[in-house]
């Protein structure tokens, strides 16, 4: 027997990076039911598939409330209950801070994790109240704890989902549901490379790529990959966490704890490798978004003292002057 043996699951965003990992796992582990919500039809029926009939795939969402509500109607329909809730779509939202703020892409991000995780609460409580248990499960994030590890929108999503699962752990505890999220850090999925601009396929190439880039950024010197998120998820909503509840599970390979001395010139080289393998019209973007991030550096140098904005100012133009040699040879 797993440890899901009998148990059903909704997971959202289960049609690529950690909510495949994870739905592939719970099938493993003896789940009687997955329900894949996703908004890829095509790859998210092609994975129900290959998982077989104890996976279900319905197009979902999140940000529209009847998705949400359909989703676990499915749930019950097919398999009679509904014990796992794992809140996991997500996108990476606009880049830029306070003063950028767009508030349409601002109020979509927030849809989409905020309240796409207090629906899913809410349609899937009062099943499980008659089930007398229940496991929600929220997908926060490293940006969620601290500044600069993400755009303002995923951030204050993130922290909002960290504090969401100590709510719902307090109002839901008396009747047997508990409440918990992970907060991956760099994991080599696509989310980021949508988030300035790539297709989904170049975006998943770029998950690919990241893994070497983070080698250079943690204690533990590789990059996150789904399946690690993934085996947090099946702690989170197995019974060997009954009596864990309202916590935040940081699998960050050491990430938040401070990060490791390195060569600055090595990891530029790594990553201008890195950046060639990019197609032509994608490498570009990426370029035109390092110049960008570059001058509003710049815009910050008036404030530091003269010796470290010389050194710094020496090392963006060595990097300026590396963009113009990957440049020549497109």
């Amino acid at each position: 027997m797993g440890n899901l043996s009998g148990k059903v699951a909704l997971i959202t965003g289960a049609a690529g990076g950690i909510g495949r990992a994870t739905s592939k796992l719970f099938i493993e582990e003896g789940a009687k039911g997955v329900i894949l919500a996703d908004i890829w039809d095509e790859m998210g029926e092609k994975f129900a598939d290959e998982l077989g009939s104890n996976a279900i795939y319905i197009h979902t969402d999140v940000s529209q409330e009847s998705d949400i509500k359909k989703a676990i109607d499915l749930a019950v329909e097919k398999f009679g209950q509904l014990d796992i809730v794992f809140s996991n779509a997500g996108n990476p939202g606009p880049g830029g801070g306070i003063e950028d703020v767009e508030t349409e892409d601002f109020d979509h991000t927030m849809a989409i994790h905020l309240r796409g995780a207090v629906l899913c609460m809410k349609h899937s409580i009062p099943l499980m109240k008659k089930q007398g248990s229940g496991c929600f499960i929220c997908t926060a994030s490293v940006a969620g704890f601290q500044q600069g590890m993400g755009g303002l929108a995923y951030s204050l999503s993130k922290a909002a989902l960290i504090h969401l699962v100590r709510i719902a752990a307090v109002e839901l505890g008396i009747f047997g549901i508990r409440a918990n999220a992970i907060a991956p850090g760099g994991i080599a999925t696509g989310i980021f490379g949508q988030g300035v601009g790539f297709s989904r396929e170049t975006a998943e190439k770029w998950g690919d790529l990241r893994k070497a880039l983070m080698e250079d950024q943690q204690p533990i010197r590789r990059a996150g990959i789904p399946e690690d998120i993934a085996n947090a998820a099946l702690f989170l909503a197995s019974d060997s966490s009954s009596f864990v509840t309202g916590e935040t599970l940081l699998v960050d390979g050491g990430l938040l704890s401070g990060r490791i001395p390195h060569d600055p010139q090595e990891a530029q080289e790594k990553y201008y490798e890195i950046l060639q393998q990019l197609e032509p019209e994608d490498q570009k973007m990426m370029i035109e978004m390092i110049q960008e991030g570059a001058q509003k550096g710049f815009e910050q140098l008036k404030y530091m003292k003269p010796e470290i904005r010389e050194r710094i100012m020496k090392r963006m133009q060595r990097m300026a002057e590396r963009r113009q040699e990957i440049l020549k040879k497109k």
